[in-house]
């Protein structure tokens, strides 16, 4: 599992107006995210460990770090199965 994820370049996060949902867009194929996948995704720019995406989240969030540090982990590992992320 990567340690600083990013979307992979044939990726991109884009909003849909029409369905006002994210969505990850790459070629021939859309994934709708919700809005707390969406913020996870947001804050996969390259810069930011896991941990520190967990911490950011839970920070704003006010829930308990260890089950934002779960989610972020879930969402990373099935983003990088379908080769979304670098």
């Amino acid at each position: 599992m990567s340690t600083h994820p990013k979307l992979a370049r044939r990726a991109r996060l884009r909003w849909d107006a029409r369905d006002e949902k994210w969505m990850i867009l790459y070629p021939e194929r859309g994934l709708v995210l919700n809005a707390s996948a969406a913020e996870i995704v947001k804050l996969c720019d390259g810069t930011r460990s896991l941990e520190q995406i967990a911490e950011t989240l839970a920070a704003s969030s006010g829930a308990p770090l260890e089950r934002v540090s779960g989610d972020v982990r879930a969402l990373v590992a099935r983003l990088e199965e379908k080769r979304l992320l670098e």
